[in-house]
């Protein structure tokens, strides 16, 4: 009797054990229908999505989804990891697009620092090409260089092929003779004194970096309608935004660049274009912490660019609902295209749990206007039911 009592506790046991895995695996399984902004976001292996600081490239209706693999420090460890989807809820862990070198003598190799990879297609070389900032191994921020490789395909492997600090020897198309010429107080400055931001303004460290390149952090790329490529860079010690043409292969620089903003302390550029307009969304100067982000327009990619505010409106906006800036999406669609701000909510003693703001951008009186929701699905813009 015992063993039939002992029986009947197994096989129940055994089938409740199988019930629950069974609505344990539907609820895994289950796809995502709209976007939760802040929330755990899980790829097709029910893992947290590891793509921080991230860029979309989109061809022949796959999206593809380039983000730094993240430890729980801020150090290339992997390299960056790449994700497609086909309707931008659910993500494929399509595995590592760039590796980290195991070499110690690489510039990208393991430990050093591999941020904000943004990837374009080159029509003309048939290469999908790579960029990204780039810190040397051991040596903090003090590089301040942007790293380019290129694929044949989307998913890589990217080769890696070098670095630069951008347009060495040649000077900014807004830039007067007069800001050419040297002080002999610039090496002498006090940083945050009334004379030190006059001199950044007018270009001290234009001049100091002239032979050598130009400092390249916080980056994006865009793409414009005639196929010219350039490069979104925040520089002079991260004071002023440098916008800078790319050669025909989009693997250098043609030496056409200006200073936007100069003094301006901007970062996380993120730039679009609606119409004839450029528009560019960007953060202010906090290191990790969150602040009011900036956007901008311009009818000329090298500007002049007209400062429009806060983009980020109602509760949190103060502080861009935590987030800070890494893309701006256009999503095409048979009858428009509509905006996506791409936004990551950084955590400094855990990098891997930084989570991603997505939310729809909208052009209001000529301005970008991101409202948060809790949820919300593309087609629509409106929380989701």
């Amino acid at each position: 009797m015992a063993n039939i009592q002992y029986v009947k506790k197994f096989l129940m046991l055994l089938f409740f054990g199988l019930l629950c895995g069974y609505f344990s695996n539907a609820q895994l399984s289950e796809k995502h229908t709209y976007f939760s902004p802040g929330s755990l976001w899980l790829d097709t292996n029910h893992e947290h999505i590891n793509a921080h600081g991230g860029g979309i490239f989109e061809e022949d209706g796959i999206y593809y989804w380039y983000g730094e693999h993240k430890n729980k420090n801020s150090l290339a460890q992997v390299g960056v990891r790449v994700y497609s989807s086909t309707d931008l809820y659910n993500w494929t862990n399509e595995g590592v697009a760039l590796s980290g070198s195991e070499d110690p003598d690489s510039e990208i190799t393991i430990g050093s620092v591999i941020e904000r990879p943004k990837v374009i297609y080159n029509e003309k070389t048939q290469n999908y090409v790579m960029w990204f900032h780039l810190e040397l191994k051991g040596q903090g921020y003090a590089a301040a260089r942007t790293g380019v490789a290129t694929s044949k395909s989307p998913m890589g492997p990217f080769t890696y092929l070098k670095s630069y600090r951008p347009n060495a020897g040649q000077w900014p198309i807004n830039f007067s003779e007069d800001q050419k010429l040297s002080s002999a107080s610039d090496n002498k400055l006090e940083w945050w004194t009334p004379e030190w931001t006059t001199a950044l303004k007018n270009g001290l460290y234009v001049r100091r970096d002239f032979k050598e390149g130009q400092m390249s952090r916080d980056m994006t790329l865009f793409v414009d309608d005639d196929g010219s490529a350039y490069h979104i860079h925040s520089s002079e010690e991260n004071q002023t935004l440098h916008i800078a043409e790319l050669t025909d292969d989009y693997l250098g620089f043609t030496g056409k660049w200006a200073r936007i903003q100069p003094g301006g302390q901007n970062e996380a550029p993120a730039i679009f274009k609606k119409g004839s307009t450029y528009y560019m969304i960007t953060s202010g100067l906090t290191g990790w912490a969150p602040n009011p982000a900036r956007s901008f327009k311009a009818t000329s990619i090298f500007g002049p660019w007209e400062s429009l505010g806060n983009p980020a409106k109602g509760k949190h906006s103060n502080v861009t609902f935590h987030s800070q800036s890494t893309f701006i999406l256009p999503v095409v669609s048979k009858t428009d295209t509509s905006y996506i701000y791409m936004g990551d909510r950084w955590n400094p003693k855990n990098h891997i749990d930084g989570r991603y703001i997505w939310l729809p951008l909208e052009i209001n009186n000529g301005k970008p206007e991101i409202k948060w929701q809790d949820t919300w699905q593309l087609q629509e813009s409106t929380p989701a039911e």
